[in-house]
């Protein structure tokens, strides 16, 4: 009994892509209703390819599949709306919320709200030169989606509210803990997590804890793998000293 299935219309966008034999491509992408899939693009990389030149990020499509247990195939791919153009740091971060995406979430696991959290944020990127804000909001959204909100509301141990003037140690499997002083990569005020709670971006210091926190948060989701587009963004940095 065949257990190929055909998906046809779905809304989608390519987070990633490679060469697979002479003239075909496996894509990662991330679709509405279906969540995160992989496809194998047969012959898109021939001069004649009804493919040709749409199928690269940030490109908003419409595609059609046949879905397998490991691997479908690409049938229809055809644009919906128009490509989003992004450049320079915006280019880096729009990748940086594609390896997000491929890392965190599991294959053909139906994601909705993060498809179209992550289509604002794309959209958003090539709107604005406030990138670093979009993106610690686009981190703790994805968090929270996939299940491993931030806890900012109290302390971890005794449930009590955080005080502003007390400093915590922001331990990722746990939330905060009440500690002396503030020693650590992973301590903060209670103010500055209050303010990484409402999101006070605007202020440079709550910019700088929720980078440094979010940092730390992923990476403990991550099992300690280092993202490749962070290594980019940290090599431009020592370049440009």
């Amino acid at each position: 009994m065949s257990n190929k299935k055909r998906i046809q219309n779905q809304s989608a966008w390519i987070l990633h892509h490679r060469p697979f034999s002479n003239s075909s491509m496996i894509l990662d992408i991330m679709t509405c209703e279906y969540g995160r899939i992989s496809v194998i693009a047969k012959g898109s990389r021939s001069a004649k390819s009804k493919f040709r030149g749409i199928l690269r990020p940030f490109m908003p499509l419409n595609i059609s599949w046949l879905s397998r247990a490991n691997l479908g195939t690409l049938i229809e791919a055809e644009v919906q709306g128009a490509p989003i153009s992004l450049n320079g740091d915006a280019l880096i971060s729009g990748y940086y919320a594609n390896e997000l995406l491929l890392k965190l979430l599991h294959k053909d696991d139906p994601h909705n709200e993060i498809f179209l959290l992550y289509s604002e944020t794309i959209k958003k990127l090539s709107l604005t030169n406030q990138l670093a804000p979009l993106l610690r909001q686009f981190e703790i959204k994805l968090l929270k989606l996939i299940g491993y909100a931030l806890n900012l509301n109290e302390v971890s141990d005794t449930h009590k509210s955080l005080d502003p003037l007390s400093y915590y140690e922001y331990r990722p499997d746990m939330g905060p803990i009440e500690v002396e002083n503030n020693k650590g990569p992973m301590t903060f005020l209670g103010s500055q997590l209050k303010s990484i709670q409402q999101q006070n971006f605007e202020c440079e210091d709550t910019l700088m804890c929720a980078n440094r926190l979010l940092r730390h948060v992923i990476s403990y989701q991550l099992g300690g793998r280092k993202l490749m587009t962070r290594k980019v963004i940290e090599e431009m940095k020592r370049n440009e000293r």
